[in-house]
């Protein structure tokens, strides 16, 4: 890479965790501090369908979820583990044509900083790193909802991906590999309950 070249460095910490982007030189593993990641996006083109949209993740800022959080069961969540992957700077504009294309429904890029923790120190690892996020104004944020009505939603929506259930257990089975100390209330929960309705604990 010349030295006048910005890396592009994007953060995954959706479906982008387990269906990472083309033409990746590097990745490794951290967390926002500050932001809550939650199913209240509908997910019209992969997770489900315009009659009937799926739940996707998006990021939240904790002080912006913080305004439509009276259902969460997990007020204090505030970080937020995922993958940030360095793309080989010769396919850059085919790389983010790609995840415009991909995030299209509601999503908007952002500049955020990655931590991680070393020799238990907290520290940011990369600054200005870009990353997709569903804003509360955009026409697919849907905000909370109870728990158990989301798991009903997840368990039962279809789309063009395949089951939004898949959806759910890819990315927390991602999750828990992603570091000794990633973890996440709102999605284990959640992936715990829409189990529970597949072997019929309604």
């Amino acid at each position: 890479m010349a030295s006048n070249e910005t890396p592009f460095i994007v953060f995954g910490y959706g479906s982008l965790i387990f269906k990472p982007p083309p033409h990746i030189i590097e990745k490794v593993s951290g967390f926002l501090k500050g932001y809550v990641r939650r199913f209240a996006q509908k997910s019209h083109d992969h997770r489900g369908t315009p009659e009937s949209p799926g739940r996707v993740v998006t990021l939240i800022h904790k002080e912006e979820w913080d305004k439509y959080s009276s259902a969460d069961a997990f007020p204090d969540d505030d970080t937020v583990w995922g993958i940030a992957y360095t793309i080989d700077p010769a396919y850059q504009a085919e790389v983010r044509d790609y995840l415009d294309y991909r995030e299209k429904d509601g999503y908007t890029l952002e500049t955020l900083d990655i931590y991680n923790t070393e020799n238990g120190v907290e520290k940011i690892i990369i600054h200005n790193n870009l990353c997709y996020v569903g804003r509360h104004d955009n026409p697919s944020f849907i905000g909370s909802e109870p728990l158990e009505a989301l798991a009903h939603v997840i368990w039962t929506s279809v789309g063009p991906s395949g089951p939004n259930k898949e959806y759910l257990y890819q990315l927390a089975d991602s999750v828990r590999k992603l570091s000794p100390k990633s973890y996440d209330s709102h999605l284990f929960a959640l992936e715990t309950r829409v189990r529970e309705l597949d072997w019929g604990k309604i």
